[in-house]
């Protein structure tokens, strides 16, 4: 004990051990999450929420994405890093260490903050035990009465909406005014939901919106700086959904089926049509795309029946912008990165869980739509 504290003294920098110590209790409690759902809903909701919340007011004020600053400027930070380094006197072994504590200690901080206030929700109970959901696997007619029961609502939606001529529908404000929306809707969905954190935020557009797309990542929530990012070079009508799926997670919604899920529920709680309009069709989507991988006919005989060519339009304007950005290296190098990242939290399906929001979709339309 003596010899370690005298190494810690003469190699370790104060901050450094203090952040080092964080990082080993961090792990300690995320250790303990993974074994515990009743430790981890504690810590989510109690713990957790205040690590987010005070990110997330702490960045707001900021009028850009912090976090795509930062992410920017790190290869300048990088080599500023090494010609610092260069030029310190690290001439001894005792100071270079010490240098080096002190350039891990910055990953150690990133990681401390995920570990401590956003990795619990992967451990959490389930949503669809939350909101008494019975989820099981979905046959092909079940599916297809959910997609049906979706692209009705959408149709009713975009009777009241605006449409350009290459037939995508246009929102009727500003980004600006589309977050106080969504917040508007959350509180609606809080007061009745009341594991997800009650918070008043704003979304970041991203300045690399248009490069960015060539990701396949329509927005991201950056759990080190608490900001939700979207991207905002992607069609209209996918915007709220969007929106209120990056602060599903701001509110300590983790797992990506489930972020998914909520930004329906608060979607089509708004009392905004083109809210409405972005949550059904987003969902639609899913079901729909899982409906022509089990049954294709089906799948057809829904476009062929119940879409209206309002919706068409949308749908083919939406195939029509993406065709460009389809195939390219940096969606695949960036899907496996995520798929890392969420196997790592315990998404055993990776970046294909976004996916899961189907089986949601059926088991809430089972239990609160067909049974009417």
């Amino acid at each position: 004990m003596v010899k370690i504290k005298a190494f810690i003294n003469k190699y370790v920098p104060t901050p450094s051990a203090v952040i080092m110590c964080v990082f080993l209790f961090s792990l300690i409690i995320w250790g303990i999450c993974r074994i515990s759902t009743m430790f981890a809903d504690f810590w989510n909701v109690y713990i957790g929420s205040v690590i987010r919340g005070t990110l997330a007011y702490a960045t707001g004020w900021i009028p850009f994405s912090l976090a795509e600053f930062v992410l920017l400027s790190m290869p300048v930070t990088m080599v500023c890093l090494i010609v610092h380094a260069w030029r310190s006197e690290t001439n001894t072994t005792q100071q270079m260490v010490r240098y080096l504590f002190g350039i891990f200690s910055i990953p150690a901080v990133i990681f401390s903050i995920l570990m401590l206030g956003f990795s619990a929700g992967y451990c959490t109970q389930t949503l669809d035990e939350r909101l008494s959901l019975e989820k099981q696997p979905v046959s092909s007619y079940e599916l297809y009465d959910t997609a049906k029961w979706l692209l009705e609502n959408v149709n009713a939606e975009a009777s009241s909406l605006s449409y350009s001529q290459n037939g995508a529908s246009v929102m009727p404000y500003t980004l600006s005014e589309l977050d106080d929306k969504i917040n508007d809707a959350y509180k609606t969905v809080c007061r009745e939901h009341t594991f997800i954190q009650k918070l008043n935020t704003s979304v970041k557009p991203v300045v690399m919106s248009e490069i960015w797309t060539y990701t396949h990542i329509s927005g991201v929530y950056t759990f080190f700086t608490g900001e939700a990012n979207i991207n905002t070079n992607f069609p209209e009508y996918t915007l709220p959904f969007t929106v209120a799926h990056e602060m599903a997670h701001q509110r300590g919604i983790s797992r990506e089926e489930e972020a998914n899920f909520i930004a329906f529920l608060v979607c089509t709680s708004s009392d905004d049509p083109y809210i409405r309009y972005s949550g059904y069709l987003s969902v639609y989507e899913y079901v729909a795309s899982a409906l022509y991988r089990s049954d294709s006919k089906l799948y057809f005989k829904l476009i062929s029946n119940d879409m209206t060519q309002l919706v068409k339009g949308e749908l083919i304007c939406f195939d029509e912008f993406f065709e460009k950005y389809r195939t390219s290296t940096a969606s695949d190098v960036v899907s496996t990165v995520q798929d890392a990242y969420l196997q790592g939290q315990g998404q055993s399906e990776g970046s294909r869980s976004y996916n899961l929001v189907t089986d949601l979709a059926v088991a809430y339309y089972k239990a609160n739509i067909a049974k009417d």
